[in-house]
């Protein structure tokens, strides 16, 4: 693709994806994004529903800060995934990234001990497990070599 007057720089960076196997890779990606950001809003859910059954103190500010960032996570990814499947190599590197790390960290936080109970680890771990198949189907080959280095 040659860069023209009336391309932005963005433009410059997509990629070749009108492949039906890129396509497929890409409807799947969305589908466990989609996935985890609904596993996420229950959780967000079932925090507010245990707050008002009056054991609220068993929901704590970590708990609805956690819940709702992680919700906002599945949002971001969603919206990235969305741009990468239209070729944007920038939103493609991101997914790549956030779908190892966020499985990754928020495990790695349900293992302290006593930081929240274990309803609420479990919930977070169904979360992590819904978003880790993404981080398998975005750094596949051929993915990867939609996206790779011209």
């Amino acid at each position: 693709m040659h860069k023209t007057d009336n391309m932005s720089t963005e433009d410059a960076h997509v990629a070749p994806i009108d492949r039906p196997g890129t396509r497929a890779a890409f409807t799947r990606v969305k589908l466990f994004v989609a996935l985890y950001g609904a596993l996420s809003v229950l959780v967000l859910l079932a925090n507010g529903a245990i707050a008002t059954t009056g054991h609220g103190n068993e929901v704590s500010t970590f708990m609805w800060t956690r819940s709702s960032i992680i919700v906002a996570s599945a949002v971001l990814i969603y919206w990235l995934a969305v741009r990468a499947s239209r070729g944007l190599r920038s939103a493609y590197a991101r997914v790549r990234i956030l779908s190892i790390i966020l499985p990754v960290a928020i495990v790695a936080v349900d293992l302290i001990p006593g930081v929240c109970p274990l309803w609420f680890s479990l919930a977070q771990v169904v979360c992590a497990l819904a978003l880790a198949p993404v981080a398998f189907i975005i750094n596949g080959r051929r993915l990867r070599a939609v996206f790779a280095p011209r």
